[in-house]
Parts: C-alpha cells; sequence; structure tokens
C-alpha cells in the first residue's frame, strides 16, 4: 500500500515520536557540523574583532539549534502555565521558525548567486543548499504544531534585525563567495528584506496551516 503524498505532511507521521526523535538528531548534528563550518569565522573574530559579537557570527547552526529544541519541546511539551516559560518557549519556537526559514533560503540564495557570478559549485554546495532548503521547508511544517503567538514573532524578527545590523556595522556577516565581495551593500539589503519575509512566511505558517494540525 502505497503511502499518499498528503500522509507524507499529516500530523500522524510528523508528531510520531519515532520521526520527531529522527527529526532532532538530524538537526542536533547538523548543528553540530555548522559550528564546526563556522570555526575560521569564529577564531579570526576572536582575533580581530571583540569577544562579545561571536554570539552573532554563526547564524544557520544557531537557526538549527533553536528548531532542535523547538522538537524537544515537542516530545517532552512543558507543563504548567508559568508565563515566564511559556513565553520563553513561545520566543524560542519563534527563534526557530524565523531563524531556520530566514538562513535556509539565505544561503541557499548567496550560493546560488555566487555560482552566477562565477563561483564553482562543488559536491558541498549541493549539500548546504539541500540542508538549508530543508530547514526552510521544515519549519514551515512544523509551525502549526507549535507554541506561538505574535508577540514571539515580532520579538524573534527584531533578534533577526539586531543580527542583521550587527553582521553588516562590524563587518561579521557569513563569509561570502569571493564573487559577491564586490556586491555586500546589495546582499545587506536583501538580507533585511528576508528577516522581514521571514516574519510574514512564520506568520501564514502558524496562522492558516495550524487549522489542518
Amino acid at each position: 500500500m502505497k503511502l499518499s503524498f498528503s500522509l507524507l505532511f499529516s500530523p500522524a507521521l510528523l508528531l510520531n515520536r519515532s520521526f520527531l526523535w529522527l527529526l532532532f538528531i538530524v538537526n542536533f548534528a547538523g548543528t553540530i557540523y555548522g559550528y564546526i563550518w563556522y570555526e575560521n569565522q569564529l577564531i579570526w573574530t576572536i582575533e580581530q574583532k571583540e569577544s562579545w559579537m561571536l554570539p552573532f557570527v554563526p547564524d544557520s547552526p544557531t537557526a538549527s539549534l533553536f528548531f532542535s529544541i523547538s522538537v524537544l519541546f515537542l516530545l517532552f511539551p512543558p507543563k504548567g502555565t508559568n508565563v515566564i516559560v511559556s513565553s520563553i518557549v513561545r520566543f524560542i519556537n519563534a527563534l526557530a521558525v524565523v531563524c531556520s526559514f530566514k538562513y535556509g533560503i539565505w544561503a541557499t540564495a548567496v550560493i546560488i548567486a555566487g555560482a552566477a557570478q562565477g563561483d564553482p559549485l562543488n559536491w558541498q554546495s549541493y549539500m548546504l543548499m539541500t540542508s538549508h532548503i530543508a530547514m526552510a521547508v521544515e519549519v514551515m511544517l512544523y509551525a502549526r504544531f507549535m507554541k506561538l503567538s505574535l508577540a514571539s514573532f515580532v520579538a524573534a524578527t527584531a533578534w533577526l534585525l539586531l543580527n542583521d545590523t550587527m553582521d553588516y556595522t562590524f563587518g561579521i556577516y557569513p563569509w561570502l563567495p569571493s564573487t559577491l565581495h564586490s556586491h555586500v551593500d546589495t546582499v545587506m539589503i536583501l538580507t533585511y528584506l528576508l528577516s522581514i519575509c521571514s516574519l510574514i512566511v512564520g506568520l501564514i505558517s502558524w496562522k492558516l496551516f495550524r487549522k489542518q494540525a
């Protein structure tokens, strides 16, 4: 019996505990790999910048870390009605949604733009594009199951915009393909726009799709 396409995106599958554990393991492993990928830039930041800037350097792995935590919230829903705990859960979930969508799309777009300017693609390029597109897709699928609020989305987007400002004010944005070094201003504008777009997509994924949950 063949699984229908709709079943692949149904709560029966997406909220299956075995599937959630697999999702957590894959994303957490990707988070570790992502921080290793940023190793050289983190070292450069320590040597050339101020140490307090370090949290603003690794964007994609931090996004996948937030999503990994959100998956744990689905596996082990926080109990009780403590306002502070509830607010923290909603904020982390919102960060998972907007950050994963933004950096999933951003990284893919930057790789494609670099290639269009002559930067050669290799197996790592395709691996990174595949994994980052998956980041964007998975949060769109799971936002409807998360505890979220409009306030948490606004706060998470404010973090994105702060991160953008830090990146392009102090030059700690993710290292770009060499072919894009002369287009940093354009990348900066598109980065800010993508932060706003992530808020919109996140709200749509949460508000509209949750009716199917």
